[in-house]
């Protein structure tokens, strides 16, 4: 069975902070990056794939398919960094029984209809109702970027996302 030693959303997803701090900051040896949208993409995938530093395993399932893993055997073995794009998707698998105890949330784009809650991390109405469903469930929310910066908790990025 996989240990999940960081569950992190980031809609960057694989990218320079992620294989070379956190990584390394919480000994993973494996990603299992959760992407409908990359799952579906051969190309994209096999980029994600060919990212991974050497002794890192880099797994790309979609929702359904990281839903039928974690049920198996969480993934497989090793350290897991699970990683996800967003908010939704991590909703949608925890309420598929894809429990996890704590969440990092380290960057979320831009768009219509956002506002920058901490750096580059932006937040809208349905991340909202996200968060506050999944803290409500128990789960540790945290927002960080890299391992330097202090972890924000959600009460507060709520708050003043609500303003």
């Amino acid at each position: 069975m996989g240990n999940i030693v960081l569950t992190r959303v980031d809609s960057r997803l694989i990218h320079g902070q992620v294989m070379t701090k956190w990584v390394n900051q919480v000994r993973a040896n494996k990603i299992v990056v959760v992407s409908d949208e990359l799952a579906a993409d051969e190309f994209m995938r096999s980029i994600y794939l060919m990212s991974a530093p050497t002794g890192v395993e880099v797994v790309c399932l979609s929702e359904a398919q990281a839903v039928e893993s974690y049920a198996a055997d969480v993934f497989g073995s090793g350290n897991v960094l699970l990683l996800l794009p967003s908010l939704k998707a991590l909703k949608n698998i925890y309420d598929q029984g894809v429990k996890v105890d704590s969440v990092q949330v380290g960057g979320l784009g831009g768009g219509p209809e956002r506002k920058v809650v901490f750096q580059n991390i932006t937040l809208d109405d349905a991340d909202a109702v996200i968060l506050d469903e999944l803290a409500a469930a128990g789960v540790k929310i945290v927002f960080q970027t890299i391992p330097e910066d202090a972890p924000q908790d959600v009460d507060s990025i709520l708050k003043k996302y609500r303003g």
